[in-house]
């Protein structure tokens, strides 16, 4: 069959990657895909927002499968523009309908259904600009720090977590009233700090039924020992060391079992990736987000431990025959580190040329803010590329990682040197 992959990061990569070494898949396109891409597949210059273009291109190149990787056109209705027009109402979209994407669409929406169906998470109250003053209250009701969340999408950086009561104050004042983060901030959402250690758990589902991937932990700060400003993520291991048997199958029953449950419940359609955002505390889990789709740059761990035929697993999903199909693992253990434009995730320079790849060994490097232009790989993006390696256990992939980092270079390039420190 003929598929194409909405996106143009790291995550994208690895879908185009595996998706790639399908017996099921003819030809193979990602819109508009990056440097990574261009060796595997068809880039073809489309932007995933655009629906339009995309209906042309489907048609055009007799598309049967479409992999949604990025989250703004899930909760911008990807999937009803497909099922609402003739011609593409057959072609089969990974991904959950607009009235499912909301649980990443909107905090207060996850927050609610949570409460709805029983699911642990912290407790919390929402805020608009009306009752900013309500918002103070309640945040001198709770001891430091303070978690603060812009309520729409901000790309990944509308969380704030604050020690000080009056900062606390002041940035509910910049979200609410000064729009700190556009749209987005126009309702806020207030909750109590989970103290723990955090993993993120991915769900398939058909609507129906559901299959677990492996788990994996992501380094969301930009500086060693988790300090400094919130990224896109830093890198990521899987499996997750301290994700006992016993604390999996409390995931599972607690949180995967009644998630999937409410979707059904509250008629939400589902096709698609539930990433679990979730806080070990004590030992009991905590949900701290849903995200509707990959993350990244868990992808880039969670996917290469992947035996099972993605394609196979795909269409199951889109037949709604997702329980007749066993998730084959790899028992290796997985890392990634990403490499970034200096300055990220402030400003930073881009068209910096990449050296090095050639020399990478053992290593899978997977593109992300990177492009070809003139027949050089330049970086395009703040999140560069991430550095995949196997090892017996995952300290063993993370040492070949940074010994393949070695051999890379672009101007003013940086990197994490601690990934899995905390483990």
């Amino acid at each position: 069959m003929n598929i194409l992959v909405l996106g143009s990061g790291g995550r994208e990569h690895t879908f185009a990657w595996k998706i790639a070494q399908s017996k099921h898949c003819n030809n193979l396109f990602v819109a508009p895909g990056n440097s990574g891409t261009h060796g595997i597949a068809t880039n073809l210059n489309v932007s995933a927002t655009d629906f339009e273009a995309i209906k042309e291109v489907v048609l055009k190149n007799d598309i049967e499968l479409v992999v949604v990787g990025p989250e703004d056109p899930l909760v911008n209705g990807i999937h009803d523009f497909f099922l609402g027009d003739q011609k593409l109402k057959n072609v089969a979209v990974i991904g959950p309908q607009k009235a499912a994407a909301e649980l990443e669409g909107s905090k207060e929406f996850a927050k609610e259904f949570m409460s709805r169906h029983n699911i642990p998470t912290a407790a919390y109250q929402s805020f608009t600009k009306g009752n900013v003053e309500e918002g103070y209250r309640f945040l001198e009701s709770l001891k430091a720090p303070y978690v603060l969340k812009a309520d729409g999408l901000a790309a990944g950086k509308g969380v704030l977590i604050l020690n000080d009561l009056e900062e606390a104050k002041a940035e509910l004042k910049n979200m609410l009233i000064d729009s700190k983060f556009g749209e987005a901030s126009s309702k806020v959402v207030i909750e109590e700090f989970l103290d723990g250690i955090e993993l993120s758990c991915f769900v398939l589902t058909d609507g129906k039924d559901y299959k677990i991937l492996p788990t994996a932990k992501d380094y969301k700060r930009i500086g060693e020992g988790d300090t400094g400003l919130n990224t896109g993520g830093m890198g990521a291991v899987s499996p997750v060391p301290f994700a006992t048997e016993d604390f999996l199958s409390k995931i599972e029953d607690r949180i995967v079992k009644p998630t999937v449950e409410g979707l059904k419940k509250d008629n939400l359609p589902y096709v698609g990736f539930i990433f679990i955002g979730l806080i070990k505390v004590g030992d009991e889990p905590k949900v701290i987000e849903y995200n509707v789709r990959m993350g990244d740059p868990e992808t880039e761990v969670v996917l290469p431990r992947l035996k099972t035929d993605l394609v196979e697993i795909f269409k199951a999903m889109a037949n709604g025959t997702l329980s007749d199909v066993a998730i084959d693992v790899d028992e290796r253990a997985a890392t990634t580190i990403m490499v970034v434009s200096g300055g990220y995730p402030e400003a930073y320079e881009k068209g910096k040329e990449i050296k090095g790849l050639e020399a990478i060994e053992d290593s899978i490097v997977f593109h992300a803010g990177a492009k070809e232009v003139d027949g050089k790989v330049v970086t395009s993006g703040g999140r560069v590329m991430a550095i995949t390696s196997y090892g017996n256990t995952y300290q063993e992939a993370i040492k070949k990682s940074y010994q393949n980092i070695g051999k890379l270079h672009f101007d003013k390039m940086h990197y994490r040197k601690d990934i899995g420190f905390d483990l």
